[in-house]
């Protein structure tokens, strides 16, 4: 190749060496019979639509209901992320952990590069640009996904900055992403999502679903990115991020880890309640947020989505009504059913059940149904900017000031409403000894409560234990750490029933959480952390037990924490080579004291 060649495609001027070498060398070993450099203008996001419409792989939802969305049926063997067939590529094994799938690299390169050839015969192959971050951030990172999936084209248009605006941030750099795509044959027994962390690479075959092939998302975003960020010292984390305003316009950034079904996008994107009046909720971010130590010792995040990629059941105007706003227009919708009249339902969505639908497979669908006319980890696409909440913050390069960490998840008994860690060693800890239970969001069994850390256990690209210690670590480069919090909206009485409202009612909690990580507010001081004392939450408002629920909600049972550290001694001994020493101590001081 000649020095300083500069190649034309479409109206996009590529000049950088090592990325035109290294398409060629993916085109060579793909074969596909033609190649499309992806410029992220609407022009051409409106040619690739209706090509998409063309071959069958979205169909257009009705226009008067919902302008400019589509749905795509996807194949049924491929609807969610599939942690066992993820692997991490580090050189050792040592270096995945035991908490992830590892392959040997060369291993790796050699399995995929087989299926890879002439993978693409037949078939266009897609050059994406993108950036994730926002444009012109110090803390934005640059990839490229080749792909042979025009619905992965669409999606990357919504979930990322595509296109020329890539090129022009890259260009003579050769530090990018190199993401490789193709869906083969949709096989499940030919499926792999490989990470080599040590080649900033990403080889993913076998599936067309978003969580397994947006490149930028969980690849990309949080197992790449959180190798880049122990590397670099920053934080790569599964996190909304949120701006709470005062009625006097006082905006505090919260940052906060759930795992999925606990609630994450709705607390994202919450309406306050009436008792509220004045206040404002935010949205940053709804899923990831990469976070590093600001010139004031504080942590500054940015989301480094463009989009939301949420999952459509419970959904609705109750439970989060931005987010039914988001998705009115320019919408790419996954299995979700159909109405008669060319509109998206699934289960919990506004109004009656219709007596018939069309559902996630494209089958005739009555009322009474067994089966889920949805399909229970659909999905929908829609750009940040259709939320009507969104952050005036959100495109800011420099990102957003972190006052507050908020760890939750979906527990019925023993962890608490909300609690506050005593130090960042505390808070680590909390974090690291995470529980939720399993949802349709990974493939396997539902409602089985499994250890989550940080919500980061599917996404950590790196040792859990090592990255347990790198969280240890930014401490000492943070003048003024955020607090850090723990809730459970999902606290159950004797007979299963819910102990707090949740949804907006959550900003009750919220305030206390502000107020604490502003110094403004007193707790009570329990053996395992900082709880409201009687009167801290503002309950005005709600029903007349509620204060007798709360403090059920809030109540901390010896014996349920006694088995709970010995389930959490389970996790711990899992990682006993990389756990560091402090949170195994911190562990015997929370048990000493029960």
């Amino acid at each position: 190749m000649h020095t300083n060649v500069t190649t034309t495609i479409g109206t996009m001027k590529v000049s950088n060496e090592t990325l035109l070498k290294w398409v060629n060398e993916v085109g060579a070993m793909t074969k596909p019979d033609r190649v499309v450099w992806v410029d992220g203008s609407e022009e051409e996001n409106k040619l690739l639509t209706e090509q998409a419409v063309a071959a069958g792989v979205l169909i257009p939802l009705n226009p008067q209901k919902r302008p400019g969305c589509y749905l795509h049926r996807s194949n049924p063997n491929d609807v969610a992320r599939v942690e066992h067939c993820t692997f991490i590529c580090s050189p050792t094994k040592e270096g995945a952990g035991p908490t992830n799938n590892w392959m040997a690299p060369d291993d790796a390169y050699s399995k995929l590069g087989k299926l890879l050839d002439g993978a693409m015969k037949g078939r266009t192959m897609y050059v994406i640009p993108y950036v994730m971050g926002p444009a012109g951030s110090p803390y934005a990172k640059i990839g490229f996904e080749i792909t042979d999936s025009i619905y992965v084209v669409l999606n990357m248009k919504i979930m990322t900055r595509m296109g020329r605006i890539a090129l022009e941030m890259l260009d003579g750099r050769h530090d990018f992403n190199r993401g490789v795509h193709s869906t083969l044959d949709v096989n499940p027994d030919r499926r792999f999502i490989c990470h080599f962390p040590q080649d900033n690479t990403i080889w993913s075959v076998g599936s067309g679903y978003g969580g397994n092939v947006l490149l930028g998302k969980k690849c990309l975003a949080l197992r790449i990115g959180s190798c880049l960020g122990r590397d670099e010292k920053w934080l790569a984390e599964h996190m909304l991020i949120l701006g709470v305003e005062s009625p006097e316009g006082e905006t505090t950034y919260v940052a906060a880890a759930f795992p999925s079904a606990c609630g994450k996008t709705n607390f994202a994107m919450m309406v306050p309640p009436k008792r509220f009046d004045g206040w404002k909720v935010w949205t940053v971010g709804d899923d990831i947020a990469w976070m590093r130590v600001g010139p004031d010792g504080r942590l500054w995040a940015i989301n480094p989505e463009a989009g939301y990629f949420g999952v459509a059941p419970g959904t609705n105007t109750k439970s989060n009504p931005n987010a039914m706003a988001s998705v009115r227009e320019n919408t790419i919708f996954t299995n979700v059913a159909m109405t008669a009249d060319g509109d998206v339902w699934w289960e919990g969505i506004d109004g009656e059940v219709p007596e018939e639908l069309t559902d996630w497979q494209g089958r005739p669908w009555k009322k009474g149904s067994n089966e889920k006319a949805a399909h229970p980890n659909s999905r929908f696409t829609a750009p940040a900017a259709n939320n009507p909440v969104l952050s005036k913050s959100a495109n800011d390069p420099q990102g957003v000031p972190i006052s507050a960490i908020i760890f939750g998840g979906r527990r019925a008994t023993t962890v608490p409403l909300v609690l506050q860690s005593f130090n960042w060693t505390h808070g680590v800890f909390i974090g690291a000894t995470m529980g939720s239970e399993t949802t349709a969001a990974a493939t396997g069994q539902v409602g089985i409560v499994r250890r989550d850390p940080m919500a980061m256990l599917p996404f950590c690209g790196y040792d859990m234990g090592q990255y347990f210690g790198h969280w240890l670590e930014m401490q000492k480069y943070l003048n003024n750490p955020p607090k850090i919090f723990q809730v459970n909206w999902f606290r159950q009485d004797a007979n299963g029933k819910f102990l707090w409202p949740g949804f907006g009612e959550n900003m009750r909690v919220l305030k206390w959480v502000i107020d604490r990580a502003h110094g403004r507010v007193g707790g009570h001081e329990t053996l395992l952390g900082w709880v409201p004392k009687a009167g801290n939450l503002d309950l005005s408002g709600l029903d007349a037990n509620t204060t007798e629920k709360v403090a059920a909600a809030t109540a901390i049972n010896l014996d349920e924490w006694r088995q709970e550290f010995e389930l959490q001694g389970e996790f711990f001994e899992k990682l006993k080579a990389t756990m560091p020493p402090a949170l195994v101590l911190q562990r015997q001081i929370l048990m000493s004291r029960l």
